[in-house]
Formats: structure tokens, C-alpha cells, sequence
């Protein structure tokens, strides 16, 4: 099955896009976006992949759902559309990097910018139904990209993997922690960020591997 994605995933997922249970997902997907408003748009379905080829991993921060309100989804895990007005839980995250690098929190919560630097931005759940938060969850998208976590996890090294929250670090159970970094912390929504997001200093944490590492660090 031929699925518009970025080169190098294409190679690297092809057997997965071959399976029955993705051509099943599919065809769920495409129905629901011809038949009632969905997000992201359809062409940013994949913009996490599109804007963080396979080879330029180096971080990955797991997410559950795509933002379900009018506009702000953008493809891409805890990020919205460039203009919409930054979300609770992106704002203690930006907040976090405050106390952590001392930078400036950012006008904009879209973060192509931290993308296109080798951070995957994934949510285990790419589509969603507007306003039903939830709505495309096990679907498919749950096994697709529990597939994408293990690429990663088995075919690089030196990966940080930020799972904040029960159900991301349950999701990322399937890491070789051998051989990749993995920080565990509360989810940064307003109900849990005071019960251990806030000085975590992951960002910090994660650069500091990453220079060990002989790899670039991210510009957060």
C-alpha cells in the first residue's frame, strides 16, 4: 500500500503499511474525513513524520490524541497551527524549559521548529473526530504506532524517549532502554504538572545525553 509519508519512514514502515489491519484503518479514516469534520487536516496526518525523516531522530516525545478544537491540530504531538493560542499543558511545557534553560517562553506553540531539529513528535492517535476527544482511539493507530516506537527503538541508538504521563509510559514499555534514554514524568496538564512535570529539567537532561553522545543538541 502506497501511503504518503516521508521517504525514509516510507522504507522503514512499508511491511507495516502492508498489514491488513492498516489497510482497515485506512479505509476508517478516509470514510470519517468524507463524511464528518476530522483533525488534523488530511495532508498533516503524517506531518510529524514529514517534518522528522527516520534518520534524523534523536527525541521522541510521546502524546495520546490530536487537539480536537477548530484549527489547532497540526499533525504534529502537543503542537498547534502557527496564530491559534497555546494550549494548558504546551504552556507548562514551555514554562518547564523557562526554569530549566532560562528561555523565553515563545509566542508561538507550533513546533515545526523543534520537528525539523530531529524530535518526533508523536501522538499514539493521529486523527480525531472535531469536539469527541478520544474518537478515532483504537482504530488502529494504537498498534501503527506502537510499530513506529519500536523502528525506532530497535534500529537506532541513543534516542531520548520523554513519556510524560501514565498513559505514555505505559505505551513506551516497548523501548530498549539499553540503549536510549527514557525520562518518566507526570503529564504537563494543568491537572498534573505540580505532581512531578514541573523541575524535571528533561530538557536540559536530554541535551546533556545527547552532547555525551557526540549528537547535536536541541535548540528547545
Amino acid at each position: 500500500m502506497q501511503v504518503k509519508i516521508e521517504s525514509s519512514w516510507q522504507q522503514v514502515l512499508q511491511d507495516e503499511f502492508e498489514k491488513p489491519y492498516f489497510q482497515t484503518l485506512i479505509n476508517f479514516v478516509k470514510t470519517e474525513y468524507t463524511t464528518t469534520e476530522v483533525y488534523p487536516p488530511g495532508k498533516q496526518i503524517f506531518h510529524a513524520f514529514d517534518e522528522c525523516p527516520f534518520d534524523q531522530v534523536r527525541v521522541v516525545i510521546l502524546g495520546q490524541d490530536p487537539y480536537h478544537g477548530q484549527g489547532q491540530a497540526n499533525g504534529l504531538a502537543f503542537s498547534v497551527a502557527e496564530g491559534m493560542r497555546t494550549p494548558p499543558s504546551l504552556l507548562n511545557i514551555f514554562k518547564e524549559i523557562e526554569a530549566d534553560l532560562g528561555k523565553p517562553i515563545p509566542r508561538s506553540g507550533n513546533l515545526e521548529r523543534w520537528a525539523e531539529q530531529g524530535v518526533l513528535l508523536l501522538n499514539a492517535t493521529l486523527t480525531v473526530r472535531a469536539h469527541q476527544a478520544g474518537s478515532h482511539q483504537k482504530k488502529g493507530w494504537e498498534e501503527f504506532t506502537d510499530a513506529v516506537i519500536k523502528k525506532v527503538s530497535d534500529q537506532k541508538e541513543h534516542v531520548v524517549f520523554l513519556l510524560w504521563g501514565a498513559y505514555a509510559q505505559k505505551k513506551g514499555m516497548i523501548i530498549d532502554e539499553r540503549k536510549h534514554l527514557v525520562l518518566k514524568a507526570a503529564h504537563p496538564s494543568p491537572f498534573a504538572a505540580d505532581k512531578g512535570f514541573f523541575g524535571t529539567r528533561h530538557f536540559s537532561k536530554t541535551n546533556a545525553y545527547l552532547r555525551e553522545h557526540g549528537l547535536p543538541e536541541i535548540e528547545w
